[in-house]
């Protein structure tokens, strides 16, 4: 054996004993008459001591090893003198009585230490190292627990595990799909799945009524820090059930999660809230709640007053920062300046500070009474040491605007606590979009996601106001999953493929398979997909789903370890019947 124990193991109990250990060099450190080696394997790190008193050649040896060189060490445990209360290991220490170098080490492109020194692409690159890392391990680590919670979890609930084929058909809605070519069948491709959508509905018509699957799912998309061109799902679907059922039966999902990973007791049932309302007083359909400032609806008593900025406005909506009244003229301008930024949009800011001392100061003052104002700040609820800030504009733009300015807030106050969660339910989501440019509707969610019941005679008198069965699970501001009741019978899923701009002939194409699946007794059901790695990302208290996941791509969605994407040999386009013509820059 390489090793009798890991290096996270010992403990002062252990003193005495006669051990072997292996892993890699985490640093030397040189004090003359003695050599300290610190050895880290994924467990932890032990101090060895080499003497040179007791023995010099050995001492010598130790001397030479570098950062990253692997080896096996056998010796004495012993307790330490000067104790590390950083580790568990950090009462004893390794009196080291034979050292064998198994692989040496080229120095590594940047620490492997909790705080690395190298940057994130330098990391992407040399990702077999960014892996040993403490940080990223636990990451990793943390992964692997909730997969075993949630499968433990769905087996206590009756939920069998499904694979789904990778390779299937393409679909026109949602993101681009990555597709890939048949050699056996010339001229066609496959495509990778972005859900498992189809098939598991196949699955709900087949009796398996409790289905879910840790799946892999792809996406061609743009990229940011939650997005990954290929990510995992924690994919579910159930029959004979409501809205109601599945709402039930996943928070009790995340209330199991919260406890047995974070020990946080999650209370039942969650918070629910309508699209509308989310919309409204949040200005985004993933409102964070771990505070408040949700927007006032200020429009009724700022417009008409000879302020054209508000009179030309169809909406005016308002945040009260708590305790800002005293934020200084660079402040304000700080905040102006974030609300122009073209990610945000609006044209200005306007401000109402309600001092401590009772004193009120605006930034409309020339054009409204004190007692205007305080009319105001009355119906806004605002009370001394406030600041009141104002946003007009068309309404859809103004709300977007109020989100970002309401989530920059909360970041300067410190209110987005990442140790603090305000799970929710989001619900009663339009069932459809209007595209202008296209000038057609689109699913919001998908094509199989059923109107709510008593919507439905709206599909032909007014589509865009018909509310979908669906539902978001959101955390913290951030969409962890999302789901609805589906279409079950093929009358209805053919009303809805046509409302969307199929014709019978592409419906046929597309879905004919799911279509005639209905007419063999399909259940009513419903389900829900979580973002598996975003869940891991939250739990982890971090901005970015990518330490979740072993080997990410980078923004560019380039893997930069292995350089992929990649061009590929003439002989593998010729088998493939396919050839590479590069379209010119369009002007």
């Amino acid at each position: 054996m390489y090793r009798t124990h890991t290096c996270g193991e010992l403990r002062l109990a252990d003193a005495g004993a006669t051990i072997t250990l292996a892993g890699w060099v985490q640093r030397t450190r040189d004090l003359g008459g003695m050599t300290f080696v610190d050895l880290r394997d994924r467990y932890g790190i032990t101090q060895l001591v080499f003497n040179m008193e007791t023995d010099a050649d050995l001492c010598q040896k130790a001397r030479k090893l570098g950062r990253e060189f692997v080896i096996q060490v056998t010796g004495l445990v012993a307790e330490r003198s000067n104790k590390n209360t950083k580790i568990e290991t950090g009462a004893v220490e390794i009196e080291v009585t034979n050292l064998e170098i198994l692989n040496t080490s080229d120095v590594p492109p940047f620490t492997i230490e909790d705080n690395s020194d190298g940057g994130d692409e330098l990391r992407m690159q040399y990702r077999y190292l960014d892996l040993r890392r403490t940080p990223v391990r636990n990451n990793l680590i943390l992964r692997h627990k909730m997969a075993m919670e949630i499968r433990r979890y769905f087996d206590a609930h009756d939920f069998i595990e499904v694979e789904t084929p990778v390779l299937i058909g393409s679909t026109p809605e949602g993101a681009r799909d990555f597709i890939v070519p048949s050699r056996m069948n010339p001229g066609e491709f496959y495509a990778l799945p972005q859900s498992p959508q189809l098939f598991k509905q196949l699955l709900m018509v087949a009796g398996y009524d409790r289905y879910f699957q840790i799946v892999k799912c792809f996406r061609d998309e743009d990229l940011r820090a939650d997005r990954q061109p290929e990510f995992t799902q924690i994919d579910c679907e159930m029959s004979f059930i409501n809205q109601e059922d599945i709402l039930t039966t996943f928070e009790g999902l995340v209330q199991h999660l919260f406890k047995y990973t974070k020990n946080i007791d999650v209370q039942l049932p969650l918070q629910r809230m309508t699209y509308a309302d989310a919309m409204e007083y949040y200005g985004s359909d993933k409102p964070d709640l771990r505070f408040g400032m949700s927007f006032k609806n200020v429009t009724d008593l700022l417009k008409g007053n000879g302020f054209s900025v508000f009179d030309s406005a169809e909406y005016i909506g308002a945040i009260v920062a708590p305790g800002c009244s005293e934020y200084t003229r660079k402040e304000l301008d700080s905040l102006t300046d974030f609300v122009k930024r073209p990610q945000v949009g609006a044209k200005g800011l306007i401000y109402i500070k309600y001092s401590g001392d009772g004193s009120i100061k605006s930034s409309i003052d020339k054009f409204y009474t004190p007692e205007q104002i305080q009319v105001v700040l009355d119906s806004v609820s605002a009370t001394k040491g406030d600041l009141v800030l104002i946003l007009p504009g068309d309404k859809h733009n103004t709300l977007g605007q109020l989100s970002e300015l309401r989530l920059e807030m909360g970041n300067k106050l410190g209110l987005r606590d990442k140790n603090v969660f305000a799970p929710l339910w989001v619900v009663d989501f339009p069932l459809l979009e209007w595209d202008e440019s296209t000038q057609r509707f689109y699913a919001m969610h998908h094509p199989f996601t059923s109107p709510k019941p008593e919507d439905i005679a709206l599909l032909d008198t007014d589509p865009g106001k018909v509310r979908a069965n669906a539902y978001d699970l959101v955390i913290n501001g951030t969409e962890i999953g999302g789901g609805s009741i589906r279409i079950y019978n093929d009358r209805l899923q053919n009303r809805m493929l046509s409302l969307l701009g199929f014709s019978p002939e592409q419906a046929q194409a597309q879905f004919g398979f799911l279509m005639k699946a209905f007419r063999y007794g399909a259940p009513p059901h419903g389900g829900i997909a979580f973002g598996f790695d975003r869940l891991v990302s939250l739990f982890a208290g971090l901005d970015s789903i990518r330490d979740t996941i072993a080997f990410p791509k980078n923004n560019s969605g380039r893997d930069v370890m292995n350089n992929c994407p990649s061009t590929v040999a003439q002989e593998q386009l010729d088998e493939l019947n396919l050839r590479i013509e590069m379209r010119k820059p369009q002007a």
